[in-house]
């Protein structure tokens, strides 16, 4: 049996959401990151001075566009006004982290 071997990454879109409603203080950041785990996403999720949740994953386009159908609901008691998204310069990362 072979040792297993890193991760091999084919290169992916990096995609930074901005999410904008009653988000914050119900769990959205560990809502996001479970989700993004689940698809293989890596990249983060912080909450944001105005009240917003900034998200920026990176993987492969299905599974960035399922998160973003994620984030349009949210965890139960989030309340989704809108979500806004750009592409960004992907980094290569290969882990998903709640960020302050």
């Amino acid at each position: 049996m072979q040792p297993s071997e890193p991760r091999s990454k084919a290169p992916g879109e990096r995609w930074r959401l901005t999410v904008r409603g009653l988000v914050q203080g119900v769990g959205y950041r560990a809502g996001c990151r479970r989700r993004a785990s689940e698809l293989g996403l890596s990249g983060w999720v912080r909450n944001l001075a105005d009240g917003s949740v900034e998200v920026e994953a990176e993987g492969h386009p299905l599974q960035l566009a399922e998160l973003q159908l994620w984030c349009e609901k949210g965890p139960l008691g989030a309340q989704v006004s809108s979500v806004s998204s750009a592409r960004v310069a992907p980094t290569g990362t290969d882990w998903f982290e709640i960020r302050g």
